[in-house]
């Protein structure tokens, strides 16, 4: 089987001057001993094994993180916890042929289980866990070359012979690290009055109020001398709220406010009014009717798109999927075709950190790889141009745009950061819904829908599945052709392929909103945005969504009796 030599190419690439970034801060003591030990190790195993050590990388992930529960006027959960995570990174062989490389035929485990490490900087302390968990890796590493070339020679010739691995420049980045200053005594007080609030109806039967705020802190440190040092604040405040319906479909509603600073939280009259909303919407679902299948012309309000668009589209084009056999590698051959209308641009940018004054949740200067974040445009007139890539190339696009991410304990993979969907041609909302009439009437639908808000969703990629996806909404509205009042509607699952759908888009209004939430994948949960306008389809398909059998509470809460 013929294989790409790509050395001439990485010695043109490794000649590319290296950045340094960063406020004049000084490296922890934690960044110096795992440079120290990095550099260590490389040199003597590098010699060592029958494979030899091309590549290594350390990155240690501090999470500081409080969070505090309240429900009913009481508090539920006050808990504080300090950890650091250890990830180790080896490669053997070389960046054509490593142990990374898929082993076809074999289901793929991407978990390694991130270690715990020294919280006090005690460089022997900290040395010593890296250098036992090296050991192992190197060890582990060895074997699974073994196992790529014993399965190569068993298989068939591969349709993508790109490398296993794409060199990245050497980037410095040091940044002081921060804590953040804040007072939980008043913040205990305010969620346990606001949860009280709840309390009032006797048809919430469970509710609650959290508030999350986490310091995440990243080192990272490779054999190509790139050294990391940064951090991030999330702070989430949560409502929730349920019920169940007299058929026993329970029904919930969640919303969550995420920010970077407790500044950005928003006022104490926006709370309140929050929580009624979500009180008087739990009880007009109680009594809506439940949707039956349908397929027609429909609405996606601007933040529901964004959870569309991350879902049916965002995950096709994550550069790693396109590499795995086992994928359905959806838009693979179809760069530089019309993949949706042409009125529609898409990039992913993690430099940004706000829209239109909102925080970001995927925001971050450099990806889990040490590779500077970078806007990566996608779409361009509706045209396919490009994918998020991390440093495993794909057949054509060989070098990382920023985009290798994991949560700590999983293997580095292309993820979305911010992903931004753009529309050239836009009307206001009022116009795009007289759109929506009129689209009802040239199919001759009596109804169609209106989805004002969607929870999340899970898309199927693997070859083995259908190349389908499934979206639930929480809050969808029948808008009626002859003029009748819109209806408030329940038990709604969206469903459909990628390719027929994005071709259905026929409008966009002019009302852009944030979606901040967190994704769930290979590489594990991460911060992830979406930006989007409402969006007018010519035809979208629901199902109804599974629900209980139990009837609702027989007593009334006690409070309530």
């Amino acid at each position: 089987m013929r294989r790409i030599n790509i050395l001439p190419l990485i010695a043109v690439l490794l000649i590319k001057v290296f950045i340094i970034t960063g406020v004049n801060a000084e490296e922890s003591l934690l960044l110096k001993a795992m440079g120290e030990e990095l550099n260590r190790s490389f040199k003597e195993l590098k010699e060592l094994g029958e494979a030899p050590l091309y590549f290594m990388a350390y990155e240690v992930t501090e999470v500081t993180e409080t969070r505090l529960l309240a429900s009913m006027g009481a508090l539920m959960d006050d808990a504080y916890n300090r950890k650091r995570y250890l990830d180790v990174d080896l490669r053997v062989g070389d960046f054509q042929l490593d142990n990374t490389h898929q082993i076809r035929g074999y289901w793929a485990d991407d978990r390694q289980g991130g270690k715990d490490i020294a919280i006090q900087d005690d460089p022997s302390a900290i040395k010593a866990i890296l250098w036992y968990e090296t050991d192992l890796e190197f060890k582990q590493v060895q074997m699974a070359f073994t196992k790529v070339k014993a399965n190569i020679a068993v298989k068939v010739e591969e349709e993508d012979n790109s490398p296993d691995f794409s060199p990245a420049p050497k980037n410095i980045h040091i940044e002081d690290l921060n804590e953040i200053s804040w007072d939980r005594k008043p913040w205990i007080d305010r969620l346990k009055t606001y949860s009280l609030l709840f309390k009032e109806d006797p048809n919430i039967y469970y509710s609650s109020i959290g508030l999350t705020v986490k310091q995440e802190n990243k080192f990272i440190v490779n054999s190509e001398g790139t050294r990391i040092q940064m951090g991030r604040d999330f702070i989430r405040l949560s409502l929730y709220g349920e019920t169940k319906a007299d058929d026993g479909m329970d029904l919930n509603i969640y919303k969550s406010f995420d920010v970077a600073c407790f500044d950005e939280l928003p006022d104490e009259e926006s709370i309140l009014s929050t929580i009624d909303t979500i009180i008087y919407q739990l009880n007009a679902l109680r009594k809506a009717p439940v949707v039956e299948p349908f397929t027609g012309p429909a609405i996606m309000k601007s933040r529901a798109a964004g959870v569309f668009f991350h879902e049916i589209f965002g995950h096709r084009i994550e550069g790693h999927r396109l590499k795995q056999v086992s994928n359905g590698q959806t838009f693979k051959k179809k760069v530089g075709e019309l993949v949706m209308p042409d009125f529609i641009n898409i990039y992913d940018d993690p430099n940004q950190k706000y829209y239109n004054g909102i925080s970001l949740n995927g925001h971050y200067l450099y990806d889990d790889e040490g590779v500077e974040a970078q806007r990566v445009d996608v779409v361009r007139n509706g045209v396919l141009i490009n994918f998020l890539m991390c440093r495993t190339p794909v057949e054509g696009f060989n070098q990382s745009g920023g985009h290798g991410r994991r949560q700590y304990g999983n293997k580095i993979v292309s993820r979305q950061g911010n992903l931004f969907v753009e529309s050239t041609r836009t009307i206001p909302y009022a116009d795009l819904k007289a759109a929506l009439i009129e689209e009802l009437k040239s199919q001759q639908k009596e109804y169609g829908l209106v989805f004002e808000d969607i929870s999340g969703g899970f898309t199927m990629t693997g070859r083995w599945t259908p190349q389908a996806f499934k979206v639930k909404p929480v809050i969808v509205y029948k808008v009626y052709a002859d003029g009748r009042p819109d209806e408030l509607v329940r038990g709604v699952d969206i469903v459909g392929t990628p390719l027929s759908s994005l071709t259905r888009i026929i409008a966009a209004a002019d009302d852009y909103n944030v979606f901040n939430g967190y994704c769930g994948a290979e590489s594990g949960y991460i911060p992830v945005s979406g930006i989007a306008p409402s969006m007018l389809v010519s035809q979208i398909e629901v199902e109804k969504s599974a629900k209980s059998e139990d009837k609702p509470p027989i007593l009334n809460p006690p409070h309530h009796d």
